[in-house]
C-alpha cells in the first residue's frame, strides 16, 4: 500500500509541469483529496480525531439516532471530542434545521380548525433549550450524570434556545397550533423552567407539564405516553410531537407525526 501511494503521488508531480495552467488547477483539488485520503488524522475544529475513532463515532452516533443502539449510559471515551465537535459545530445546527424544516413541511399540510384543539407537543431539554453550556463542563456525556449539578444548572435558567426549534415554535404558533410542553423535569422546577423558556424567547404555550410526585420513577416512555393520552381525552388532536429522545415520541397516544432532534450526549428510556 505504501508503494502504491508513492507511485501515485510521484506520478502527479511528474506530469504536473506538463499541464497547462487551467489543467493544473483541475489537478490540485484531486491532489488535495488524495492527501486527505492518506492522512493519519482528521482535523476538526483545531483538534485531531484519529481516523479510526472518527469513523467509529460516526457509526456509533448513527445507531443512537436510529434507535438501534442498546440502552447506554455514557458516550464512549473515544467519542468525547467527536460529540463535542458535533454539538458545538455547524453539523448540529444544520441537522436541527433539517428537522425543523421537515416539521414545518408537515405542519403546513394540516388544516387547523381554529377551535384550539389542534395540538403540537414539545419536549424541553435538547429540544427547545440547549444544555450544551452545562455539558461543556461535564464531559459532553462521557462523564457520569450528576443530578445535583444539573439541577443547579436548571435553577440558573440560562439555557439558550435551539435556534431551529425556536423558529419552528413561532411558526407553529402563527399557524394556530396549541402548544404543550411535556418535560421530564420535576414540578419543583416549574418556576425556573418557565423563566428559562421566556428568557430564551418562548411564550404563549398552553400548558407546561412536569413530573408530579406520582410520576417519579416512571419510565419516560410511559410517563409521556400517559400525559399525551390525557390531552387526547381532553379532546386535543396531537398532530406533531418534537423531542430529542425516542422516549419523547414512542409508546401510546403517539402524535400523527413525530420528529426527533439529534442528541448523542445522553439516552433516556
Amino acid at each position: 500500500m505504501a508503494l502504491t501511494r508513492n507511485v501515485v503521488v510521484t506520478t502527479l508531480f511528474i506530469f504536473l509541469p506538463l499541464l497547462s495552467t487551467s489543467a493544473a488547477q483541475s489537478v490540485f483539488p484531486f491532489a488535495s483529496e488524495l492527501g486527505d485520503l492518506f492522512a493519519i488524522d482528521r482535523i476538526v475544529r483545531h483538534r485531531k480525531i484519529p481516523r479510526d475513532d472518527d469513523l467509529y463515532c460516526e457509526s456509533w452516533k448513527f445507531t443512537v439516532e436510529t434507535n438501534d443502539a442498546p440502552s447506554w449510559t455514557l458516550v464512549p471515551e473515544r467519542c468525547k471530542v467527536f460529540v463535542q465537535d458535533y454539538m458545538t459545530g455547524d453539523r448540529f445546527l444544520s441537522d436541527s434545521d433539517a428537522v425543523a424544516n421537515a416539521s414545518l413541511a408537515f405542519a403546513r399540510t394540516v388544516s387547523v380548525a381554529g377551535d384550539g384543539k389542534d395540538a403540537w407537543v414539545f419536549d424541553i431539554d435538547e429540544t427547545l433549550l440547549s444544555n450544551v453550556p452545562y455539558y461543556e463542563a461535564h464531559g459532553f456525556g462521557a462523564d457520569i450524570f450528576d443530578e445535583s449539578s444539573f439541577d443547579e444548572w436548571v435553577d440558573l435558567a440560562e439555557a439558550p434556545a435551539i435556534s431551529a426549534s425556536l423558529r419552528l415554535y413561532k411558526e407553529l404558533r402563527e399557524q394556530g397550533f396549541t402548544i404543550f410542553l411535556l418535560t421530564g423535569r420535576s414540578e419543583y422546577q416549574r418556576e425556573s423552567t418557565e423563566k428559562n423558556l421566556q428568557y430564551a424567547g418562548y411564550s404563549n404555550w398552553e400548558r407546561l407539564i412536569l413530573r408530579g410526585p406520582s410520576d417519579q420513577g416512571t419510565l419516560a416512555t410511559v410517563y409521556k405516553s400517559q400525559k399525551r393520552k390525557e390531552l387526547e381525552d381532553e379532546g386535543y388532536w396531537i398532530h406533531g410531537c418534537s423531542g430529542d429522545q425516542w422516549s419523547d415520541l414512542m409508546g401510546f397516544a403517539v402524535a400523527e407525526r413525530s420528529f426527533k432532534l439529534p442528541n448523542p450526549m445522553y439516552y433516556i428510556a
